[in-house]
């Protein structure tokens, strides 16, 4: 079976590709890991107008999905990208508030989410992670605890990350927005999705760190020959590559059993999470050796996407988890 895109979901990926090769992403990045998160915003702005956010959410609410596969589309390019911000947790909060149901108090965030209005993370301790992704620079924080879902007050103090673009805290206090059995099945499609648009984005990730790699062994020269001529540098780069793309067509089916609600959708996502995860992982550390000593500094823009790797591979899904996913009977 082949998973290629059509003609207008790769066009959707160039132009996201264009918008955001012509903002300066690496900018809003560093100024995001700095505490200033208003080059971010502004970036959120221009991907909310591009409908990134608006594929989340139901037609009924403003917007233009639920649609995982342009989902899938769209993640990759953020993660090419390194994007800011919590947008995972955005469109994963999109899922859980939409499979809630039309009622209550949580739906009227759905059309706020889709314009790009709403800034929103997502804890789901259950999930593997106690923490809330960026919660100073959220609109709201949803936190699912058993069969309630609340609108946290406020958050504890920052814990490091391997990313510094990345900050967690603990999410206490806040207000009941939905509770009842309903919830269950909400969160858990949440988390498909959370885990779906995670691996796109690590694809991403890897596809970025590959290409700057290939273009630093083209340029860098030893004994008058470039770096990237050498037999050992071409078979670590077509190992990189070939991981890359063996993730790919596994990203799509996913996205696409997820947009169906297939059967063992769940198991599809979590093989693609942890493909794309640890081939992303793979691929940060070959940016990393290639480059010498130059990929160590936090100056040279590729430490965004080494930064980003190895918390990307664990967020929403370890990779011990999501192969257990994929085995359970």
């Amino acid at each position: 079976m082949r998973f290629l895109l059509d003609d207008e979901q790769r066009e959707f990926a160039r132009s996201l590709d264009g918008m955001l090769t012509a903002a300066d992403v690496p900018g809003a990045a560093r100024a995001w890991a700095a505490g200033d998160t208003a080059p971010g915003r502004a970036l959120w702005s221009r991907l909310a107008a591009a409908g990134v956010f608006a594929l989340a959410v139901p037609e009924r609410h403003e917007g233009l999905g639920p649609l995982p596969v342009e989902l899938a589309v769209a993640f990759t390019e953020l993660g090419r990208h390194a994007v800011p911000g919590p947008v995972v947790e955005t469109v994963a909060a999109a899922a859980l508030l939409d499979r809630l149901g039309d009622g209550g108090t949580a739906a009227p965030w759905l059309p706020r989410i889709a314009s790009g209005a709403a800034v929103v993370s997502l804890c789901v301790p259950t999930a593997g992670n106690p923490y809330a992704l960026d919660p100073h620079a959220a609109d709201a924080v949803l936190v699912v605890e058993g069969d309630t879902v609340r609108l946290a007050e406020g958050a504890g103090p920052v814990q490091p990350s391997a990313d510094p673009v990345r900050r967690l805290a603990r999410p206490h206090g806040g207000t009941v927005l939905a509770r009842g059995p309903a919830v269950a099945a909400a969160t858990a499609y949440a988390v498909d999705v959370a885990a779906l648009v995670t691996a796109a984005q690590s694809l991403g990730v890897g596809r970025a760190l590959l290409d700057r790699t290939v273009a630093h062994v083209t340029r860098r020269t030893q004994f008058g020959v470039a770096v990237g001529s050498f037999q050992a540098v071409k078979h670590r780069l077509a190992d990189t590559l070939l991981a890359l793309e063996f993730a790919r067509p596994l990203l799509h089916a996913a996205a696409l059993a997820l947009a169906e609600g297939a059967e063992g959708s769940s198991a599809e996502v979590a093989a693609a999470k942890v493909t794309a995860g640890e081939a992303a992982y793979a691929a940060a550390r070959t940016a990393l050796q290639l480059h010498g000593a130059v990929g160590y500094t936090d100056e040279l823009d590729l430490a965004l996407w080494i930064r980003k790797a190895r918390p990307l591979r664990d967020a929403w899904g370890t990779p011990a988890a999501c192969r257990a996913r994929v085995l359970a009977p």
